[in-house]
């Protein structure tokens, strides 16, 4: 951790929530047609894309599209591929997207040929898109992870239910944790985001919906566990000002996937690679910055409780727009 005084990483993140507040006051003072707007976070996305080599045609193309760690931590993912690279003998193109549906795109073509990505694209996109599943973290000491909806902690509200009619935060459209299940969530008590919220915002990443909770710019949001632990456990500014008020039932953490398009050789050569890699010293290292202990065979009955909301939206034609194509 840096010293209290010159935290390089609480000023970065003090100076994105000035830029979070700018943007939704004025998104969300606009008048529209629709109580949804977007807050666009792409270009500091593309601030902390660090890329290893950009002319090697030979080069691993990998995308980091799961957020099993907050984005301010980009550098540790950084130093985890540049790990595989020299396991690999090859170069490294760290790519970063702002939504999962382009990664997942890019991973269908074969323009990157591995991505860490999110749960719920991974268990709805799998077949579509041809992904193959390499690896999963055991995160905290679990292969799970659940959605927590966290309020700030001066709100008195103690459920979703006390949210009706307040502001409230999605992360990506394709999320699982900060989209998929607060609208599974609404369905069963038949209401959905439109006319239960007021106004709802997208964020594009965890860590903006935490600190648009703590700074009351919304009432509420579905975050990511592992992102709010995170957060609570290395640098505690923002999650100590809000609450978790629910816990969703598990989910099989965000995997690392390979696109089809990737040689069956070199798919076996990273799977052993990252099975092994929390028993070298260095890479065992590397896996701690990232609170990750090890990484293990995907398990798909994990991943089955995303499905099962899907198919059980699918049938009362409340789908989302982004999970009508359901994985089975």
């Amino acid at each position: 951790m840096m010293r209290s005084r010159t935290n390089p990483i609480r000023v970065l993140a003090s100076l994105i929530g000035c830029v979070i507040w700018v943007a939704c006051f004025v998104l969300m003072g606009c008048q529209t047609d629709s109580n949804t707007v977007t807050v666009d976070f792409s270009k500091r996305a593309k601030i902390l894309q660090p890329v290893l080599c950009e002319t090697n045609p030979n080069a691993l193309r990998v995308a980091v599209a799961s957020i099993t760690s907050p984005k301010q931590t980009m550098i540790f993912y950084h130093e985890l591929l540049r790990y595989v690279g020299e396991k690999l003998e090859r170069d490294i193109i760290l790519v970063q997207r702002k939504t999962y549906a382009e990664v997942n795109e890019l991973l269908g073509s074969g323009d990157i040929d591995l991505a860490f990505i999110c749960s719920g694209p991974y268990a709805v996109a799998k077949n579509r898109y041809g992904l193959v599943p390499i690896a999963m973290p055991v995160v905290m000491q679990k292969e799970t992870y659940r959605s927590y909806l966290i309020v700030n902690r001066d709100s008195q509200a103690s459920n979703l239910e006390a949210l009706r009619g307040r502001t409230f935060a999605f992360s990506d459209p394709e999320s699982n944790t900060g989209f998929l299940v607060p609208h599974f969530i609404l369905n069963r008590i038949g209401e959905t985001a439109d006319h239960f919220f007021s106004k709802t915002i997208y964020t594009y990443s965890h860590d903006n919906s935490i600190m648009a909770v703590a700074r009351s710019l919304v009432d509420g949001a579905f975050v990511h566990e592992q992102i709010w632990e995170y957060f609570r456990h290395q640098d505690p500014h923002f999650t100590s000002q809000t609450r978790v008020i629910f816990r969703s039932q598990p989910f099989g953490n965000p995997p690392v996937v390979a696109s089809s398009h990737l040689p069956a050789q070199t798919i076996q050569r990273i799977k052993h690679l990252l099975y092994n890699l929390h028993m070298d010293p260095q890479g065992k290292s590397i896996l701690g910055q990232l609170m990750i202990e090890r990484f293990v065979p995907v398990k798909e009955e994990l991943y089955e409780p995303i499905r099962r909301m899907v198919l059980a939206l699918n049938a009362k034609g409340a789908t989302p727009a982004v999970y009508e194509k359901s994985a089975h």
